[in-house]
């Protein structure tokens, strides 16, 4: 995570569902993880509004995730997420899950949204409180 950027705290709790036969965080589920900070960080009432009222959303583009210590049930983890607007229509998150007392995150992910219409056209991302 970049020093120079505002960091986005967002506790999550491992539950049992959350795990495969391991007893670890299934791999999938942190995207789940880092869908939940990022509607956070947007606020859910912002999302609603722009979907019911402009009908204006958010598409996943690309992401990239690493894996370096698994999760386990009953974890709280600390969701650490930094964001970048890059151009007129894309979003890149960058996330990191961090176990209780980690050294290192757990997962780390970069995620690049883009901002889409009606039609499911690329538009331009209106201005919003958390891009400033």
């Amino acid at each position: 995570m970049a020093d120079t950027q505002h960091i986005h705290h967002f506790p999550t709790r491992v539950y049992y569902e959350d795990t495969d036969h391991s007893g670890v965080v299934y791999h999938a589920n942190y995207l789940k993880f880092f869908e939940r900070a990022r509607e956070d960080i947007i606020g859910v009432e912002t999302l609603s509004r722009m979907w019911h009222e402009e009908k204006i959303g958010f598409a996943v583009y690309k992401t990239s995730l690493g894996f370096h210590d698994g999760a386990v049930f009953g974890d709280l983890l600390d969701i650490r997420t930094t964001w970048e607007k890059q151009g007129n229509y894309r979003i890149v998150f960058s996330h990191e899950a961090w176990r209780p007392k980690g050294e290192k995150p757990a997962v780390s992910c970069t995620l690049e949204l883009v901002c889409l219409g009606a039609e499911k056209k690329l538009m331009s991302i209106p201005e919003l409180v958390f891009l400033n």
